[in-house]
């Protein structure tokens, strides 16, 4: 386990970034789809048992693929997911030193 603690500048870009509805949704999903910290295709988000396309993945959110795009590469610009280039594929997956330090941060709140 890392001991990885966003300071208060990057737990604001984090909520910032989740502020928006599309990035909150895309990233329920991504931690629905995978278990943090594993790969998932973005091309192919799995999705009740099926696979989902990232364009089915934004009309469902009805964003073009661009703005999908757009809304991804801020979810990991905040930390809270990863992203790796394979090919014309991307895989992304959420940080699990992330989701803890959320967890964390919460917690202490309380």
């Amino acid at each position: 386990m890392s001991n990885y603690k966003p300071d208060n500048s990057q737990l604001a870009a984090m909520f910032k970034a989740l502020g928006n509805p599309h990035r909150l949704a895309l990233f329920k999903r991504l931690s629905r789809c995978c278990t943090p910290g594993t790969l998932c295709d973005a091309e192919f988000a799995v999705h009740q048992g099926n696979r989902q396309s990232v364009s089915e993945l934004g009309e469902e959110l009805t964003i073009a693929p661009s703005t999908l795009s757009h809304h991804l590469k801020e979810l990991n610009r905040t930390g809270l997911i990863q992203m790796q280039r394979d090919g014309k594929r991307v895989k992304c997956w959420v940080v699990p030193e992330t989701l803890q330090s959320l967890t964390a941060f919460f917690g202490d709140s309380l």
